[in-house]
């Protein structure tokens, strides 16, 4: 993979050198109206592609903050989920506690389970 990226790199290296030398005429551009400067046209597209990378990597940076804030905001929302799910859980289990004790004071089950049982038996 490293002969991979070396291929890649010098080969725009060297494009980015034979570009150079092939366009040198010098190119006017105008910034604002009275305000213009000369450069030859390699220099111009290596300036504008550094500020397009400079661009680029701001965006990124920005995007990429977003996206921890963002991150760290469900992160503490997760957490207050597992909280209220463990809440839930342990009222859950205290319903059911209260109705098989309930269930278990009521007199007709018990002699409903009875008259079952004996009819099974016999």
């Amino acid at each position: 993979m490293r002969q991979v990226n070396f291929t890649l790199i010098f080969s725009f290296g060297l494009l980015m050198v034979f570009f150079t030398l092939v366009n040198t005429a010098p190119t006017t551009v105008h910034v604002f109206p009275g305000v213009q400067y000369t450069l030859p046209l390699a220099a111009l597209l290596l300036l504008v592609a550094g500020i397009g990378a400079t661009a680029a990597w701001l965006f990124a940076s920005w995007s990429g903050m977003l996206n921890t804030v963002e991150q760290v905001k469900q992160a503490g929302e997760f957490e207050a989920q597992q909280v209220r799910i463990q809440e839930l859980e342990t009222d859950l289990n205290r319903y059911r506690s209260t109705v098989e004790t309930q269930l278990g004071l009521l007199p007709a089950t018990t002699v409903s389970h009875e008259a079952s049982d004996s009819e099974t038996d016999s």
